[in-house]
């Protein structure tokens, strides 16, 4: 029997509904934040205001990864990714509160976290793809 991949663990028991919209949610949320900073920058700086508080609101969708990734036995799989995207939010968090040339990384690990935001919501998808069959 050839080995099967870890996020295709326990398929029968479904992915919750909860972790495939947070998967959905946040590359479209990173999407918001891209298009609201080209705004403020390019526009009306009031678009700034917009930019925090979407950015704040991402931590929901960011911990609900994560915490289904630890602590469902049948989403361990997307440990990895889950882990990395948290680590790349939190750090996104540190760069926007400091100032000074650390700043001019915020945009860089924005768009890593856009990569593996979109990264995470493909392997969800595909689990959930993945026939019931698989499951025996």
């Amino acid at each position: 029997m050839e080995k099967m991949h870890d996020t295709f663990t326990d398929l029968g028991r479904g992915t919750p509904v909860w972790f495939t919209l947070s998967a959905r949610l946040l590359p479209l949320g990173l999407l918001a934040q891209f298009l609201s900073a080209g705004i403020a920058l390019f526009r009306d700086g009031g678009m700034w205001g917009l930019h925090g508080a979407v950015g704040g609101a991402l931590s929901l969708p960011v911990f609900a990864l994560l915490g289904g990734a630890l602590f469902l036995p049948r989403l361990r799989g997307f440990g990895w990714w889950a882990g990395l995207t948290a680590l790349l939010y939190l750090a996104q968090i540190a760069l926007a509160a400091g100032a000074g040339p650390l700043l001019a990384l915020h945009p860089l690990n924005g768009a890593l976290l856009l990569t593996a935001s979109l990264t995470l919501l493909a392997k969800v998808e595909r689990r959930r793809a993945q026939p019931l069959a698989l499951d025996t």
